[in-house]
């Protein structure tokens, strides 16, 4: 560094005092560190998400929303603008899943995996975003929050009503995340892919009427699911559906109804690598019980031709017996008193959004609705691939799976005949 000269001493000086009153004359969050990105929003810059981005065309969701953000003068602003590109963002993938406007890219168009990758980019904007006004933790959770429901399609479940829609049956179906990325970051899940391929549309049932489906995405996360996003997003909606059904990844080659859901964590870590082992946390514990069963016309199901997969009634549970402290598997499902360890779909997210959903459906009221748990086949790539993000097995596997669930949805809401609403 070079000494002050003389001549230019007076005015540094003046510049130094100057400081202070520049520093305090900045916006008070200017400084603030932003939130660290999530174990989740790491993985966006493995070549594989990138890869998926680039081939879908929904590489610039995230640097859009981005340049929204900065343009954001106030909390208000800001709420608009996620609450914006979220519901765009979801929008999209269901436009892009059923056939509507440019594919933006080779990839297929029932792929998930290009809303999941894209909504992450857009959390991680948001959670680094400097924002020019005063923005406490609270409230970039409450827009982080409003980014997930309305990207998830959660907040904008809406069943036609009208002389036109005067005796369509009104269906509900959930799906989720893609799961296990560090073990092959390139999975998608076919139950996100069925969502996003049957929200807003009308099928014809197995009794020759019509059904509405409406669809949302579920995080695969634990505290999410303590926080009550299940909750949240069906309250609203069971009174005035006429069935629903919970949809997650799970065997290879097989689907199955799941007959009994056990309010059991068992601890297999999330998509943010934490593991939980506990009951699962609802509202009113001394009110819980241990298991909650499906309602879902599995008999006939299981019986209809609706695919190349083979269909099952899963009754098998595993339990402590009363008085016992050995878990033991029960093939014929839970006896009198025992204490749940799994639920047919196991006791992972799978099992307890399942459990949530038929708990809600029970608590409030509604012990004669239709609803339950149905999981899909493990969606498998073609043999041999190792590396490549798609393949043609790997697509006609999802599509055979997304065809399948739309006709078991089609057998159940064939069945409400006598359930009607409205």
């Amino acid at each position: 560094m070079s000494p002050i000269r003389p001549g230019r001493r007076a005015l540094g000086v003046a510049l130094l005092a100057l400081v202070p009153l520049l520093a305090t004359s900045l916006p008070a969050t200017a400084a603030e560190p932003t939130s660290p990105a999530t174990v989740e929003e790491q993985r966006l810059d493995r070549a594989v998400p990138q890869e998926i981005l680039r081939r879908s065309g929904f590489d610039a969701v995230a640097p859009d929303f981005g340049q929204a953000l900065r343009g954001a003068r106030s909390y208000e602003a800001a709420e608009r603008a996620v609450v914006r590109h979220g519901s765009r963002l979801w929008q999209r993938s269901v436009d892009r899943a059923q056939g509507r406007g440019p594919a933006g890219g080779d990839l297929s168009r029932d792929d998930d995996r290009p809303l999941y990758w894209a909504r992450l980019g857009m959390t991680r904007e948001l959670r680094q975003w400097q924002a020019s006004f005063g923005l406490p933790d609270a409230e970039r959770a409450k827009l982080l929050d409003r980014l997930e429901r309305s990207s998830r399609g959660q907040d904008a479940i809406r069943f036609p009503a009208g002389k036109g829609f005067k005796g369509v049956k009104r269906i509900l179906m959930t799906g989720f995340d893609p799961f296990t990325l560090d073990r092959d970051v390139r999975i998608s899940n076919p139950s996100g892919a069925t969502a996003l391929a049957l929200d807003g549309t009308v099928i014809r049932t197995a009794d020759g009427r019509l059904a509405r489906i409406e669809t949302a995405v579920f995080p695969v996360r634990w505290q999410d699911f303590a926080d009550g996003t299940v909750e949240r997003t069906l309250r609203s909606e069971l009174p005035r559906v006429d069935a629903f059904t919970t949809v997650s990844q799970g065997r290879v080659g097989r689907i199955d109804i799941e007959r009994t859901n056990g309010a059991w964590r068992g601890g297999f870590p999330d998509n943010e690598n934490i593991s939980r082992t506990e009951t699962v946390p609802v509202a009113d514990p001394a009110s819980q019980p241990q298991w909650t069963s499906t309602t879902l016309p599995y008999k006939e199901i299981v019986a209809a031709e609706t695919g190349r997969f083979p269909v099952y009634d899963n009754t098998s549970v595993t339990e402590i017996p009363a008085g016992e402290t050995t878990p033991v598997v029960r093939p014929q499902g839970p006896t009198p008193g025992s204490s749940a360890r799994a639920g047919g779909g196991g006791n992972y997210l799978s099992n307890e959004i399942a459990y949530r959903a038929t708990l809600l459906r029970d608590r409030l009221g509604l012990d004669e609705l239709p609803g339950g748990h149905v999981h899909t086949p493990v969606l498998e790539f073609g043999a041999g691939n190792t590396s490549e993000i798609t393949d043609p097995a790997f697509v006609r596997n999802r599509l055979d799976i997304i065809a399948q669930v739309r006709a078991i949805i089609g057998v159940a809401a064939g069945k409400l005949s006598g359930r009607i609403r409205g």
